[in-house]
């Protein structure tokens, strides 16, 4: 006697699988928007430098500024001129908005990449 296997079926909701593609689809271009937008915002910035500008009093009473900054794991402080103090604080905040721009780009990419991983894995498992 010879029994015939059970062919096992899946039900599949073609609607709820495009619904859900589409929203990945979705939030894929939001992201891509977002990555774009900070681009733009990027290329705006020309000059910037990090570091701190501190004003100081030196013993004689006399105010003078400088700047701290690390660079290459090196920690640097320069005296600056009084004239160049507002360029250099233009700067500085610069430096910080590049900071917070690409710190937000990796934030996304990040994202952007564990979707584009997740999608796969499920074409994968659909095959």
């Amino acid at each position: 006697l010879y029994v015939f296997p059970e062919e096992e079926t899946e039900e599949i909701d073609i609607a709820k699988e495009w619904r859900e593609l589409m929203k990945i689809n979705q939030e894929l271009n939001k992201i891509e928007k977002k990555i774009e937008q900070i681009k733009k915002e990027l290329m705006g910035i020309e000059r910037m430098r990090p570091g701190c500008i501190s004003s100081q009093i030196s013993a004689n009473g006399k105010r003078y500024f400088q700047i701290s900054y690390t660079y290459k794991m090196k920690s640097r402080t320069e005296y600056v001129r009084k004239e160049v103090v507002k360029r250099l604080r233009q700067e500085v905040k610069a430096y910080k908005k590049f900071k917070k721009l690409t710190q937000q780009w990796v934030d996304l990419a990040i994202e952007r990449s564990k979707m584009e991983i997740e999608n796969l894995k499920n074409k994968e498992k659909e095959n």
